[in-house]
């Protein structure tokens, strides 16, 4: 895929990080660009943006707001990590796969790898991964948590129960867990869930709460559901280079997206636009998905002939080249016609 190829127009299905900005949240950003105000998070917006999320997911959660993904994922963890411990995680999530090693190189701890299932962990997988480790004493990393990934890195979604019963686990072998949280608007969406049914109610720990994702320009969230893990982050998001003077203007975007529950209404465009796009390609012959269609994302194998012709109208990329896995991620704003678009060039 030759990035360089994408008009002006032209709506891609690359990733949700292609799509601009929301309008709503736009406004909101120019709305915020008047006179002065203080600096450093003491500012009247920001301190709205975390009574709204406190609204969403309890009011005892302890919100710092970051400028991104792998920036909330890493802090997150390193508040909870010592260089000696250990993260469990599956082999497909980010931290391990598209972060560049900085939960090791920001923590000095080791993310203990386990198999996956369409993109999720099991208790069973947990306990396993723990026990080996627990088996060597102080020869091996000590296991302190479990970072899952909801929706995960393929589109699919866990269960509120699925949740408890890993949160359960986590609580019987001394772990916690944090949730990547990059795209859990979708999950909530396609749950018809609260965001609470999904974190506060099931155990979680920490959460990374996303934003750009889903219509934002920048900015995330580290929300400590278990309030005393904040305590001394705001020294470790300092250190960690994420202490924006103008917080304003990541605030900003999040007191439109709750109080005006954008986040709702574009998660369920994004899905509902992929279900669209899952259904088209079913009726052209492509209905064979290697991942369930849950969320925003669409797993389709396609042959070479097809992948240069398709490119050519739409930007998307191979997920895997060997079997020649496309991946498809529909946004808040994918409207039918992209849509359409897509399918007739296959």
């Amino acid at each position: 895929m030759d990035d360089k190829n994408i008009g002006d127009k032209m709506k891609a299905f690359a990733s949700d990080n292609y799509a601009g900005v929301a309008p709503e949240i736009m406004a909101a950003l120019v709305a915020a660009n008047h006179a002065h105000q203080p600096s450093y998070g003491e500012d009247a917006l920001t301190k709205e943006a975390i009574a709204l999320i406190r609204q969403q997911l309890g009011d005892e959660a302890e919100v710092f707001f970051v400028y991104n993904g792998t920036a909330a994922n890493t802090l997150a963890l390193k508040a909870l990590l010592k260089s000696h411990e250990s993260v469990i995680c599956p082999n497909s999530a980010h931290i391990v796969n598209h972060e560049v090693g900085a939960v090791t190189a920001m923590t000095g701890a080791m993310c203990l790898q386990t198999k996956n299932l369409d993109g999720k962990i099991t208790p069973a997988w947990i306990e396993e991964a723990y026990q080996r480790q627990k088996r060597w004493g102080h020869h091996a990393t000590l296991p302190r948590v479990v970072s899952i990934t909801q929706a995960t890195e393929f589109g699919t979604v866990y269960q509120p129960g699925e949740l408890a019963a890993i949160s359960e686990m986590c609580q019987r072998l001394g772990l916690y867990l944090h949730v990547d949280g990059c795209r859990i608007y979708n999950a909530a969406a396609a749950l018809n869930v609260s965001l609470a049914e999904i974190t506060s109610k099931v155990g979680v720990d920490v959460l990374s709460l996303g934003g750009t994702k889903n219509g934002l320009m920048f900015g995330e969230a580290v929300v400590f559901l278990n309030p005393l893990l904040a305590e001394n982050f705001a020294y470790i998001q300092k250190q960690g280079l994420q202490l924006q003077s103008k917080m304003r203007f990541i605030a900003a975007q999040f007191v439109a997206f709750f109080k005006e529950n954008l986040w709702q209404k574009y998660a369920r465009q994004a899905n509902q636009a992929c279900q669209l796009l899952a259904e088209g390609l079913t009726a052209q012959g492509y209905g064979h998905f290697d991942y369930p269609v849950q969320t925003n994302h669409v797993f389709v194998r396609l042959t070479n002939e097809v992948i240069a012709r398709a490119q050519e109208a739409v930007p998307f990329y191979i997920f895997d080249e060997k079997i020649k896995l496309a991946r498809l991620v529909t946004s808040f704003d994918t409207e039918v016609a992209d849509i359409e678009n897509f399918l007739a060039a296959l």
